[in-house]
């Protein structure tokens, strides 16, 4: 298990390869479609928000009102990060992103852009919200509440131990292609 602290670093990233358990501490930036249209479209981040070396996630939490006015997350499993492919490698090239979690995988822009800018794609294990949501120290902030609702907002994470696995490097490999290959040529044996 390698541990990692936010933010990232590129020298960090790239030491990383397909297989490679993380476990990740600090913050997590989550963004689902409509902030990565919003942002590939040239909308602005909110102030205070810095996305460089910074990780973000594909994940609309579930967040409960708590009665002293702050959140808390009940819920952060991940989204099927294919919904981003159009927009991932712009938005990690212009903001800086070293890490994007999600599940299922993404593209071979994405994967390009992994390479090129030193980003690497992590894993989430899906069906294990309310686990990962014991990750989520805190809710340190929401942008977009009222422009996008709950699952569509950014919301700040500070997380403890945050499990995942890199699926996708800054080396061009992509273990979601070599499985889909794989499988591939096996179907094909089976014709």
């Amino acid at each position: 298990m390698i541990t990692l602290q936010t933010p990232l670093t590129e020298e960090q990233v790239r030491a990383l390869h397909v297989g490679d358990e993380v476990s990740l501490s600090g913050i997590v930036y989550t963004g689902r479609d409509a902030v990565h249209k919003y942002l590939y479209e040239g909308g602005a981040l909110p102030e205070g928000v810095d996305l460089r070396g910074a990780v973000l996630y594909h994940c609309g939490p579930v967040m409960l009102r708590e009665p002293d006015g702050s959140w808390r997350c009940a819920a952060a499993g991940p989204t099927t990060s294919s919904r981003e492919e159009p927009y991932q490698a712009e938005i990690i090239r212009k903001f800086g992103i070293r890490a994007v979690i999600g599940k299922g995988g993404m593209g071979a822009r994405t994967l390009a852009a992994c390479k090129e800018f030193g980003a690497v794609y992590l894993h989430a294990v899906g069906g294990a919200a309310q686990v990962l949501a014991e990750r989520v120290r805190r809710v340190r902030e929401v942008h977009f509440l009222d422009q996008f609702g709950a699952p569509e907002a950014i919301w700040v994470l500070e997380v403890e131990n945050f499990p995942a696995v890199v699926t996708m490097d800054a080396h061009g490999r992509s273990l979601h292609d070599e499985i889909y290959e794989r499988s591939r040529a096996e179907l094909l044996k089976r014709l």
